[in-house]
């Protein structure tokens, strides 16, 4: 029989609430033994039998405690994630994953000093209209793909008061919040740009961060358009795919986030389901003829990015998302940041190995 791991969350506002807690609670072989909640009682009514402790001293004194997720302001995670590696504790930790590359390298190098678990949490790869799109490249209707936009679009015009996502400091933002995910895609899809072209937006009045942008990442052939932004009232479609046989157009989110904040039961009936009418649109054209036929969202499940992390930790799979990873999007990121500064496209000589870039 495997151990059970015991596991907390530092963290429990949207996302240690919506994006962790339930996940460790529920998987088998994790136990969610605790939450570091400083202020508040709203984990103790959630979860009633598991401890709430207000200090990570407390938490990391807790005996059996061997994984941590982390759900902080950005600004936090690289102290928090030191401590606990230190700790000899495996660690989870939310995006963006730090907020600069150099606190993401300290972080890696120390997790391989003590051969423990660090894992960047990428919940959406594990999206239904994602996965979908994975299996559709890989069905090669599409033909070569010549062009994708990708996109993450809210209304939300007004600033929310004295908050942490409003302040400027590093790593807030969208452009490493949803950004994050975005090249994260992106980079699992079609790998490593050659250079990457941005435009890094304050849209909104009187905000401190950034609340728009747009990514051109350039590759052989092929460009792909990732976009975010806070003032869409009418959102275009998540995904735009153009390819030499034909088009496919995608819009809507994926429903766990939802489901989730809502109160749903995760893993009940139809989990992770797209309504029909969700559903996006493949046009081909062949001899002449066009067709159109809607293509069915896969369900997404986010509950294999914890099952893998505990099968890393049992020493059972390969980490799906190691810190590797989560410093490859951040360092893109700042390059990004860097392009729009400067408006310039950053031309990256070997992204995946040192991710040693320069202007051209």
């Amino acid at each position: 029989m495997t151990p059970t791991i015991h596991a907390a969350v530092i963290g429990f506002g949207p996302g240690g609430r919506v994006f962790h807690a339930p996940f460790l609670h529920a998987i088998e072989g994790l136990e969610l033994t605790a939450i570091l909640q400083r202020h508040g009682d709203e984990a103790t009514q959630a979860y009633p039998d598991t401890r709430i402790v207000r200090s990570l001293e407390e938490l990391l004194a807790l005996p059996k405690l061997e994984l941590v997720a982390i759900s902080t302001p950005p600004t936090t995670h690289f102290e928090l994630a030191r401590k606990c590696l230190e700790a000899n504790k495996h660690v989870v930790i939310d995006k963006p994953f730090v907020a600069t590359s150099e606190q993401a390298r300290e972080l890696i190098d120390l997790a391989r000093s003590k051969k423990l678990v660090l894992s960047a949490f990428q919940n959406r790869r594990w999206d239904g209209d994602f996965l979908t799109l994975q299996k559709l490249l890989a069905s090669g209707e599409l033909g070569r793909l010549v062009s994708m936009e990708s996109r993450f679009e809210r209304y939300r015009p007004e600033l929310r008061g004295d908050i942490w996502k409003e302040k400027d400091e590093p790593g807030n933002g969208l452009l490493h919040d949803i950004g994050s995910h975005l090249v994260d895609q992106a980079l699992v899809l079609f790998g490593t740009p050659s250079a990457v072209t941005a435009d890094v937006r304050f849209d909104r009045d009187g905000t401190a961060v950034s609340d728009g942008f747009a990514i051109l990442l350039h590759y052989p052939r092929l460009r792909v358009y990732l976009h975010a932004t806070l003032l869409a009232a009418s959102p275009g479609p998540r995904y735009v795919l153009h390819g030499t046989k034909g088009s496919y157009v995608k819009f809507g989110l994926d429903p766990q986030e939802d489901a989730l904040r809502s109160g749903a039961t995760l893993g009940g009936p139809h989990w992770g389901e797209e309504q029909e009418s969700a559903w996006g649109k493949l046009t081909i054209m062949q001899n002449g003829i066009v067709t159109e036929k809607s293509v069915p969202t896969l369900p997404g499940d986010y509950r294999p990015y914890y099952e893998n992390v505990r099968d890393a930790i049992w020493g059972k799979a390969a980490l799906a998302v190691p810190a590797e990873q989560g410093w490859r999007i951040i360092r893109l990121l700042e390059l990004a940041l860097e392009s729009s500064q400067q408006q310039r496209t950053i031309s990256c000589e070997s992204l995946d190995a040192a991710l040693r870039c320069k202007t051209r």
